[in-house]
This record gives structure tokens, sequence and C-alpha cells, in this order.
């Protein structure tokens, strides 16, 4: 592990003398060598990570059809440019400037949906109630699914500009993106 200044402010601070860099490679079981990037801020704790492969990247959509619960147990690396849809939950999350990436399994990943769609549904107010119903019901339909109690149909697509993401799945899929699509996605 390699952690040195950087020579340059925070992003979200703007501290000139607070921000480090830490590189750190690894083997990631089944997906190879990774070199882990992670900027932190000392002074106010913005942190950003991402994962880069030692291989040759290759812009690409990752796709996969879950159909099983024991299909929530596979292994994903998201890099920090990488769009994760769901698209039969109409769920998607875009990156932004602070995006990071990180390493998981699918449940993981809806886990991190479940999140933010509680973080949406507490900043709704009385209001909005047709919002609300659309978040409790968006949970209990996924709650459900996780639970066994109905079954689990949904495609997880991660769409990666910069190559650096993969499902780990024999059922996954692979397709090179055109310069086109790279472009509207970075």
């Amino acid at each position: 592990m390699q952690e040195s200044p950087v020579e340059s402010s925070c992003p979200v601070c703007g501290d000139e003398n607070s921000l480090k860099m830490i590189a750190h490679s690894t083997q990631i079981a089944y997906f190879g060598e990774h070199t882990q990037i992670t900027l932190s801020c000392s002074t106010c704790g913005f942190k950003q990570t991402d994962f880069i492969p030692a291989e040759g990247k290759v812009p690409g959509v990752w796709t996969l059809e879950i159909s099983s619960i024991e299909e929530l147990n596979a292994r994903v690396v998201r890099g920090s440019n990488c769009t994760v849809e769901i698209p039969e939950l109409e769920l998607a999350v875009f990156p932004g400037i602070h995006s990071s990436g990180y390493v998981s399994n699918i449940e993981g990943v809806i886990n991190r949906f479940i999140d933010a769609i509680n973080i949406t549904k507490n900043q709704l107010n009385e209001d909005e109630k047709s919002d609300l119903e659309k978040c409790n019901l968006l949970l209990e339909k996924i709650s459900k699914m996780k639970n066994g109690e109905i079954p689990i149909k949904l495609t997880l697509i991660f769409s990666d500009p910069m190559g650096h993401s993969k499902i780990l799945n024999e059922k996954a899929t692979f397709r090179e993106l055109s310069e086109k699509e790279v472009e509207e996605l970075l």
C-alpha cells in the first residue's frame, strides 16, 4: 500500500494540505489483479474510491438476468464511472463527480438501492403521498424478492465507459460499448 499527498486542494472543502491518495494493488478473487485508488481528505472526510483492473480495459456493458436467490451472491466490481440499472424496478444510479467504486455482490448492489430509496422517502413530505406510496411499494417488492416470497425476475446492468466494472457469474454477458455510447456515458 502506498500513501502520498496530492498536490491539489480538496474538491469539497478546498483545504490545500489535507488531500491524500492511497494506492493498493491486490488480487480480487475471480477478477484478477486490481489497483484500488482512494482519495481522502483529513479535514472534511471526503472520500472517493475507484478500482482499476491490471488487464486491458474495454469499455462495455455487463448484464445479468437474475432469477434465483442464489444469484444474489454473484460478485461484482463497480468502477466509479459505471451506471447501474435495474430496469424492471425503474432504478438507476448514474455516476457523479464524487462517485466511488466498490467490490460487492448483487445483494449488496440491491441494498445500495434500498438505502437510496429510504433516503428519498425520508426527504418527502406528507403532500407527496403518491411518491411515498411508490417508495413503500418498491421497498416491499424488493423485500419480498429477497426473502423468496415472490419470484425474482430482475436484470442488473453495469455500463462502464472506462471498463473497470464486471459482474462475475457464468450467465452474465458482456458487450463492448461503441465510441458514441462511451461519449454519452462520460
